[in-house]
C-alpha cells in the first residue's frame, strides 16, 4: 500500500519533536474538489459547521468573530468564502464523515507504523479559507499537524517558551480560563519559523508552540489534525496541575524546573480536579455576531453595536 506521507530518517525521528515540514500525497486525491467539499459540507451537521471573519491586520488581537451561515447552501457558502473573507472550521469531520475517518485511521496507522508513536484522542479539522485571510497567534493544547490540500499560507511558527509564551498563558488555555488567542509583539518576530505551505506538505510543530497564519490570495483547504501522546498528555496534566497549584495555593510553579519525582503527584492531582470538576475555568465561548449575506457571495452583516473592522490604509 501507498504511504500518505513521504518518509525518511530525519523527518521519522523528529515527528512531535521538533518543527518539520513533511511531503505528503494526499492532495493528489478528489475528495477534496470543490463538489466534493459541497457534498462534505451537505453532510456535515448544520449546527456545528464554524463559520468566522476577522479583521485586517493579521498580527492584530480581538478582531475574530464567530458568524452565522443561516440558509446558505454548502454551494453558496463555498462561493461565499471564494469572493470574502470567511474562514469555515467544520471541526472533528473523522467523526462525521466515513470517509475522512477512514483517511485519518490510515495516516495515524502510517505514523505509529514509521515512528513507534502511539496517538490517540484525533481530531481533523477541515479548514476552508478565503483568499487573504488570516488566524490571529494563538497557541493549542494537543499536538497539531497542519496539511495543505489546496492554496497556499504562510505559517509563522514561535517557541513555546518565553517571551513568546509563558506558563500562566499556556495554564490558562488547557484550564479553559481562556481561548487560545495571545497578544502578539513584534518583538517575538525573530523568533520565528516561516513557511509558505504548499499543496503535498504538511507541518508539525512542538506541542504549544504559539503561530500564526496567513493566506496567500488564494482559496485554501486544509486539515488541521489534532492528537495527543502519552508524552504529550503526561506534558498537559502538568500543565493542568501546576495551573491549579497557582490559581488555588498562590504557588508559582514552572513547567521547565518542575522535579522530575514530583510530576506523578502532579498527574495524579490533575486527573483529580478534572474528574472531580474541583476547577471550572471560565470559559468564554464567542457569540454569533454577524450573517453571512444569503444574496451576495461573501457580504457580511455585522450586528448592531459591533464595530465591522477597517481595512488598513
Amino acid at each position: 500500500m501507498t504511504n500518505l506521507i513521504e518518509w525518511n530518517d530525519e523527518n521519522t525521528k523528529d515527528f512531535g519533536k521538533k518543527t518539520t515540514v513533511f511531503n505528503h500525497h494526499l492532495h493528489e486525491s478528489d475528495l477534496f474538489s470543490d463538489e466534493n467539499l459541497i457534498e462534505l459540507i451537505d453532510n456535515y451537521p448544520y449546527e456545528d459547521l464554524e463559520v468566522f471573519t476577522m479583521g485586517y491586520n493579521p498580527k492584530g488581537w480581538g478582531e475574530w468573530f464567530l458568524g452565522r451561515r443561516n440558509l446558505l447552501s454548502a454551494e453558496e457558502l463555498l462561493a461565499a468564502v471564494k469572493q470574502g473573507r470567511l474562514w469555515l472550521n467544520l471541526r472533528g469531520t473523522n467523526f462525521t464523515n466515513p470517509k475522512l475517518r477512514e483517511l485519518a485511521d490510515k495516516i495515524f496507522s502510517e505514523v505509529k507504523e514509521k515512528t513507534g508513536v502511539s496517538t490517540f484522542k484525533h481530531d481533523m479539522g477541515l479548514l476552508i479559507s478565503s483568499p487573504k485571510a488570516h488566524v490571529y497567534y494563538h497557541a493549542d493544547g494537543p499536538l497539531v499537524m497542519l496539511w495543505q490540500l489546496r492554496g497556499i499560507k504562510r505559517v509563522y511558527l514561535y517557541p513555546a517558551q518565553k517571551p513568546c509564551i509563558n506558563d500562566e498563558q499556556v495554564e490558562a488555555i488547557l484550564m479553559r480560563q481562556q481561548d487560545e488567542q495571545l497578544k502578539f509583539d513584534e518583538s517575538y518576530e525573530k523568533y520565528a519559523f516561516i513557511h509558505d505551505l504548499k499543496p503535498g506538505e504538511f507541518v508539525t510543530w512542538p506541542q504549544n508552540c504559539p503561530h500564526r497564519i496567513e493566506n496567500q490570495d488564494c482559496v485554501n483547504v486544509s486539515f488541521s489534525v489534532e492528537f495527543l501522546t502519552p508524552q504529550a498528555a503526561w506534558r498537559a496534566n502538568l500543565i493542568y496541575a501546576n495551573g491549579y497549584l497557582r490559581r488555588v495555593f498562590g504557588l508559582n510553579p514552572s513547567l521547565e524546573k518542575s522535579p522530575k519525582f514530583l510530576e506523578p503527584f502532579k498527574i495524579i492531582l490533575a486527573r483529580i480536579v478534572k474528574a472531580l470538576g474541583l476547577y471550572k475555568g471560565n470559559p468564554k465561548l464567542p457569540r454569533p455576531s454577524f450573517d453571512v449575506d444569503e444574496k451576495a457571495n461573501g457580504k457580511i452583516h455585522f450586528d448592531q453595536g459591533i464595530e465591522a473592522p477597517k481595512p488598513i490604509a
